[in-house]
């Protein structure tokens, strides 16, 4: 059978902690597996870190950028020499690919949104392999993905995946790092995210100096493919051939289980996509109402406002401690909802001076938090 195939490799993996030159037959291994993968009619995207670390190695650059624009000025000369060296080399494997630089704010329109769906299937159709990898040339800071985890598991979602690969530094997830304690066990799987803090995993970052992300940021990334039903795996980066020993169905790794009920591609973007721009903080029947039993926000529930905030910006529902419980797209201004918060819907015209909408939140713009 066919598969969507999203590998993220990171920059530990692609290049010589020593150097930050490029790791060639780390970089070969991996283009000859995944054309492989092509050649078996699978549809892969490869989504690939390294453009800072290579500018660096480039530039003779010894530490890592500190400010914006001498990161953005790093990724631009490191960003043009990587997909040269992933041209040469699927090149001489008949493999067309094509580069695919993406920023959060190419996403949060919802029509920016459909449009990248639109263009990576038409890639896949054509059985070209996108290598994608964040903008950082011209990304702001907050609109930013953070690191390659993150962006390989929105990028997972917006293909529809199948599978989720996260090649890393380590050869599977740990219960703490093991290069610092001998003591620390293996997790081979993991079937649903509270499974974690069972464990106790401690989520210490990436040792590398050449990288941005560590445990944290690829459970975070599993966090967010597995609630669209994407399976994840965490795996060995300096041994790409595994890819295709665990689609064999080889237990290597650590693998996490799709959601059972994965979200829609609307709420996905909502709860991953969407950065929240404020807060509102709920009273315990309306966290019941929300979280088990699928009602609407309603303003009578709401208790206190973080703003400043549209309509129709994404916000986070907090209970009284501030946990998140939710996040939705709100239907009244952060200005609105401090003259409504508290108020039944049938007072809400009188206390605004017009009609507006019933909820504050409808439940078709709401997503309910895992942790619930």
């Amino acid at each position: 059978m066919a598969l969507t195939i999203v590998v993220k490799i990171g920059t530990s993996s692609l290049t010589q902690p020593e150097t930050g030159t490029l790791a060639l037959s780390t970089l070969a291994l991996l283009v000859e597996t995944l054309t492989q993968l092509r050649r078996q009619e699978h549809r892969v995207v490869l989504v690939s870190s390294g453009a800072v670390g290579v500018g660096r190695a480039r530039l003779g650059l010894r530490d890592r950028p500190r400010t914006i624009a001498l990161k953005q000025a790093v990724a631009a000369v490191g960003q043009g020499r990587l997909i040269r060296v992933y041209d040469d080399l699927f090149t001489s494997l008949d493999q067309p690919i094509a580069q695919v630089l993406l920023t959060r704010g190419d996403l949060i329109q919802r029509s920016g949104y459909v449009n990248a769906y639109n263009t990576f299937q038409q890639l896949l159709r054509l059985g070209v392999i996108p290598v994608v990898n964040e903008n950082d040339t011209v990304a702001v800071e907050e609109l930013k993905f953070g690191d390659n985890d993150t962006l390989s598991a929105l990028v997972a979602s917006l293909v529809e995946a199948d599978w989720l690969f996260l090649l890393t530094d380590v050869d599977k997830l740990y219960s703490a790092d093991p290069r610092n304690n001998p003591h620390a066990q293996p997790i081979d799987l993991i079937t649903h995210m509270k499974q974690l803090r069972d464990l106790q995993v401690e989520m210490g970052n990436s040792q590398s100096g050449w990288g941005t992300g560590g445990m944290i940021t690829k459970i975070e990334a599993a966090r967010i493919a597995t609630s669209s039903g994407v399976r994840t795996v965490i795996t060995d980066g300096k041994s790409p051939a595994n890819l295709a020993r665990i689609l064999q169905g080889e237990a290597l790794g650590t693998q996490f289980e799709p959601s059972p009920r994965p979200v829609n591609a609307r709420k996905h973007w909502i709860a991953h996509v969407l950065p929240p721009v404020g807060k509102l903080y709920l009273d315990p029947g309306a966290i019941k109402a929300i979280c088990r039993k699928g009602k609407s926000l309603l303003a009578a529930g709401i208790t206190q406002i973080e703003g400043p905030f549209r309509f129709q910006d994404a916000v986070q529902l907090c209970n009284a401690d501030g946990g998140e419980v939710a996040r939705g797209l709100v239907n009244y201004s952060s200005l609105e909802l401090e003259q409504i918060k508290g108020c039944h819907s049938e007072n809400i015209p009188q206390v605004l001076g017009y009609v507006g909408a019933d909820t504050v939140i409808h439940r078709d713009n709401l997503v309910i938090s895992e942790e619930q």
